[in-house]
């Protein structure tokens, strides 16, 4: 498949842009205004050491505001050290701008904070495709001062070279690939996990059986490693599927199963496939059996993911390895436990 790339620059990432006519000039304000082009460049450009009578300064910044006047990035980059763009690219077909999807509340969070500091954003979006496709379209991520990236892969070769080349990037969830070398904002999923399992055992809880996706990915070994330090006696079932039978969730309750936790991601898998077989199965939440979902979906006993506070976490981030702040390249944020209703003391036997 042909790998498409769409760049967007724009003032807010979900406002509008008018493209129906001509964007004005540094020439059309100095025609306005009455003053040389040379002029209009001293004033937009910032140089306060130039003298210049107030008054002709003013009317230039009147003139320019009135005509909606914005730099040109590549003309602004060349005379500054920064165009003030910040890149977000996507290994997704369009961007999650749709509230129900899960990803969009790390959206969100990366518009607040970059309006909040005066940054503009510009878009990357892809799919898959031929790896010199992909190359080319991270490597023009270098348009803007940094990047933000979020997927579930890292392309290692390209990342690499943007590494190497000390362009300015993060990615949004912990990333190892590469050596560590990758700045990121991620979730602290190992601590949020071990916290669930805790609770469960503090209520009682003694066989406890951890369902998994089907897929690898640095956050599930991180609630992987969560779950078997806190208990580590827990059964892991891996998914073979979407699935879950009737059959196999009642012969874990036969076995003396009290709990489930299950593994919370994007896609949602593993809770869908269990909560689908409970309901099947006839049983009663947590009368029956307690259940507990390690992310997603929200509002579900577990913890809540912050992914809003970790697109904005990662715009901070971005800003200071641009400007070359001393900081903490890898982030990990602390996550929300939810007490929801799936979760309660183990059915008596007596």
């Amino acid at each position: 498949m042909q790998q498409v790339l769409t760049s967007v620059l724009i003032p807010s990432m979900l406002g509008s842009m008018t493209t129906d006519r001509r964007m004005p000039r540094q020439a059309d304000i100095a025609r306005i205004a009455g003053v040389s082009q040379a002029a209009v460049s001293i004033v937009l450009g910032g140089k306060q050491s130039v003298r210049m009578a107030e008054s002709t300064r003013q009317r230039i910044l009147e003139v320019a505001e009135e005509l909606g006047y914005v730099p040109h990035p590549v003309a602004k980059r060349l005379a500054h050290s920064r165009s003030n763009l910040l890149g977000l690219y996507t290994f997704r077909t369009t961007f999650p701008t749709n509230e129900a999807d899960i990803y969009h509340p790390i959206l969100s969070g990366v518009e607040a904070e970059a309006a909040s500091l005066g940054q503009d954003l510009i878009l990357f979006t892809g799919t898959s495709g031929p790896e010199a496709r992909q190359e080319e379209a991270i490597r023009r991520t270098r348009m803007a001062d940094g990047c933000l990236f979020f997927g579930r892969e890292v392309p290692e070769a390209p990342v690499a070279r943007l590494v190497d080349a000390g362009f300015p990037l993060v990615y949004i969830g912990r990333r190892p690939e590469l050596g560590g070398r990758i700045p990121y904002v991620g979730a602290d999923y190992v601590t949020a996990s071990a916290e669930v399992l805790e609770r469960l055992i503090g209520l009682g809880h003694r066989k406890i059986r951890y369902v998994r996706e089907p897929d690898e990915a640095p956050s599930s070994e991180d609630r992987l490693l969560g779950v078997l330090q806190a208990a580590p006696d827990t059964e892991v079932v891996r998914l073979k599927g979407s699935e879950l039978s009737v059959d196999a969730l009642r012969s874990w309750l036969a076995d003396g199963v009290t709990a489930l936790v299950v593994e919370g991601t994007d896609t949602g898998t593993a809770y869908r496939a269990v909560r689908t077989a409970v309901d099947a199965a006839g049983l009663s939440v947590p009368d029956d059996l307690s259940l507990a979902v390690l992310g997603v979906p929200p509002g579900v006993s577990g913890f809540e993911v912050p992914m809003r506070e970790m697109g904005r976490h990662a715009v901070r981030l971005l800003i200071e390895l641009i400007t070359n702040q001393e900081t903490t390249p890898q982030q990990l944020l602390w996550c929300p436990p939810v007490a929801g209703r799936e979760v309660g003391p183990p059915r008596s036997t007596e």
